[in-house]
C-alpha cells in the first residue's frame, strides 16, 4: 500500500511544497534570460528591435507554433512521443483549403471537418500505440510519414489559396493592443490547459501516468484510456493550429508543417524546465517559445545569418532535454529523501 501512495506524496510534494529561493530562481530562469535577452538587443538594435510593430510581429506570427508545442506536451506528459504533429497540422490545413476553396463549402463547416480530421488522426495514433502495446515514437514516425503521402494525393502537390476572408480576419487581420487575434488564440488554450492540469483530477492522474505507468495502475488509473485520451487532444489541438495556420497564410500547402516539428520539440523540453521544472507546463512552453523567437529575432536584425535558427531550434533542444531530466531526477532524489 506505501508502494501505491508514494507517487501520491511525491507529486503533491512538489506541487504544494513552499519553493526555497533555489527553487524560485530555477522556476523563473528563463523568464529572467528572455528578459536579458529582450534587453540586450534593445541596446545594440534601438532603432529596429525595442518597436512595438517589431513585438507584436513576434508575438502574432508565433501563435501556430504555440498551439503546436501546446498539443505536444499532452502526450509527452503522458510519457508518449507524437512525431505526427506536423504532418497532421499540413492535413488540416489542405482539408480546410481543399473543402473551402475547391468545394466552395462554408468556411464553418470546412472549419469543423479539419479539426474532426486532426482529433481522428489522434486517436488512430493511440489506439495503434494502446492496444498493440506499441512504441509511440515508431507510430507516430510511421503515420506522419503516411499522412505526407496523403497530403500530397488529396491536395496534387498543389498550394491552394483564396481562403474565406472570415477565417483570415478572424485570424490575423483583426488586431487588439496590434496583436493578431491568433495570439490570444493561442493564450486561451494555454489557459485551458493549465486549468486542466493544475486543477482537475484528470490532470493529476496525467502526470501520474507520465511518472511511472505501472504504479498509476496499481493505483486505480485506467493507464491505456488516459494515454489514448491525450493522443485524442493532442490532434484536435493540432487541428485547431492547421486552421489557424491557414487563416495566417490564407493559403495551405503540401509542406505547411514540416518546419513546426523541431521547435516545437524544443520549446517543449525547454519550457519544462522553467514555471513547473521538471514538468511539461503550457506557461513554461509559450516563454520557451518566445524566448528562442526572441533571440532569433535579434540575430536576424543584426544581419546574422538565417542559418541561426537550426541552431537555436537544435540547441535548445538537446539543452532542454538534458536539464529536463537532471531536474526530474533531482526531484526524485529529493522526494525520497523527504520521505
Amino acid at each position: 500500500m506505501a508502494e501505491a501512495s508514494q507517487p501520491r506524496r511525491v507529486i503533491d510534494g512538489f506541487l504544494e511544497n513552499r519553493p526555497s529561493n533555489a527553487d524560485l530562481a530555477q522556476r523563473y530562469a528563463l523568464v529572467i534570460a528572455w528578459a536579458a535577452v529582450i534587453a540586450l538587443f534593445s541596446i545594440l538594435e534601438t532603432d529596429l528591435f525595442p518597436t512595438v510593430a517589431n513585438f507584436a510581429t513576434i508575438f502574432g506570427s508565433q501563435a501556430v507554433l504555440v498551439m503546436l508545442t501546446l498539443a505536444l506536451i499532452i502526450p509527452l506528459t503522458a510519457g508518449d512521443y507524437d512525431l505526427s504533429i506536423a504532418s497532421n497540422l499540413t492535413l488540416c490545413a489542405m482539408v480546410t483549403a481543399i473543402l473551402n476553396v475547391d468545394y466552395g463549402l462554408p468556411i464553418g463547416f470546412a472549419i469543423l471537418a479539419a479539426i474532426g480530421v486532426g482529433t481522428l488522426v489522434g486517436a488512430i495514433n493511440g489506439g495503434i500505440v494502446v492496444l498493440f502495446d506499441m512504441d509511440s515514437l515508431i507510430v507516430t514516425l510511421g503515420t506522419g510519414t503516411f499522412i505526407v503521402g496523403v497530403v500530397i494525393w488529396i491536395s496534387d502537390s498543389r498550394t491552394i489559396s483564396g481562403i474565406s476572408d472570415t477565417l483570415v480576419d478572424a485570424v490575423i487581420r483583426t488586431k487588439f493592443l496590434a496583436i493578431p487575434l491568433s495570439f490570444y488564440y493561442a493564450v486561451a488554450l494555454c489557459i485551458i490547459i493549465w486549468y486542466v492540469w493544475e486543477f482537475t483530477p484528470l490532470g493529476r492522474r496525467l502526470l501520474f501516468v507520465g511518472r511511472g505507468r505501472n504504479v498509476a495502475r496499481l493505483s486505480g488509473i485506467n493507464v491505456r484510456r488516459l494515454r489514448w485520451g491525450a493522443f485524442v487532444a493532442s490532434g484536435l489541438i493540432t487541428g485547431i493550429a492547421g486552421v489557424t495556420a491557414v487563416g495566417i497564410s490564407g493559403a495551405a500547402n503540401p509542406t505547411l508543417g514540416a518546419s513546426f516539428l523541431l521547435p516545437a520539440f524544443a520549446a517543449a523540453f525547454l519550457g519544462g524546465t522553467t514555471i513547473r521544472p521538471g514538468r511539461f507546463n503550457p506557461w513554461g512552453s509559450i516563454i520557451a517559445v518566445y524566448f528562442l523567437i526572441t533571440g532569433i529575432t535579434g540575430l536576424q536584425l543584426l544581419g546574422v545569418k538565417s542559418f541561426v535558427q537550426e541552431l537555436f531550434f537544435g540547441g535548445a533542444l538537446v539543452i532542454g532535454v538534458i536539464l529536463s531530466q537532471v531536474t526530474q531526477r533531482r526531484m526524485a532524489a529529493r522526494a525520497n529523501t523527504s520521505s
